[in-house]
Parts: C-alpha cells; structure tokens; sequence
C-alpha cells in the first residue's frame, strides 16, 4: 500500500466527528489492509499537516437477511488521526 489516495477512502463527517474536530482530532474511512504508520504518512501527504497519533478502530460486518438469505454487510475501518495543537485540515474547516 503505497499510494496515499489508496489508503484513505473518505472523510467521516458526524456530530461526532464534528465536536472532536475542535480538540485536533479527525476521523477517516481508511483501507482495511492499513496500518497506522501508513495512514499518518496518508494524512501527513495529502494535507500537509503533522499528525500526532492515529487510533484504529475496526468494524465488523452486520448479519443481515434477504428472504430466505442470510448474508454480512461489509466490514470497514476508522481512523482518528490528532493533528499537532494549533493545526488544521482546511477541508473540513470550510475554507
């Protein structure tokens, strides 16, 4: 996993999200095969900005049911990347 616009699939933008975005933290949709130092070099490329940490989370796919078919939905992984005190990824910021 090389390329960054791989490893990061896209934003997550909650109430959630939003409130801790004041505190320099930001969540992102990121590739299941990553890890953390690839996902803080992602961030750092393509925002010019200086992560901090990264916490990972992974989400299991749900049982679900189709008539007579039983099946999962799609398993996924979150990142919360913290960004240096002061620092911000204008995107999200609306500029």
């Amino acid at each position: 996993m090389n390329y960054t616009e791989d490893i990061i699939i896209e934003p997550l933008v909650t109430e959630k999200s939003n409130t801790m975005r004041e505190t320099g933290k930001y969540e992102f949709k990121v590739d299941a095969r990553a890890n953390k130092k690839q996902i803080k070099r992602a961030i750092e490329e393509m925002f010019d900005v200086r992560p901090v940490k990264c916490n990972i989370i992974n989400y299991k796919g749900k049982p679900k049911r189709v008539r007579y078919k039983r099946g999962y939905t799609a398993g996924w992984k979150k990142a919360i990347v913290t960004l240096v005190k002061g620092e911000k990824i204008a995107v999200f910021e609306g500029v």
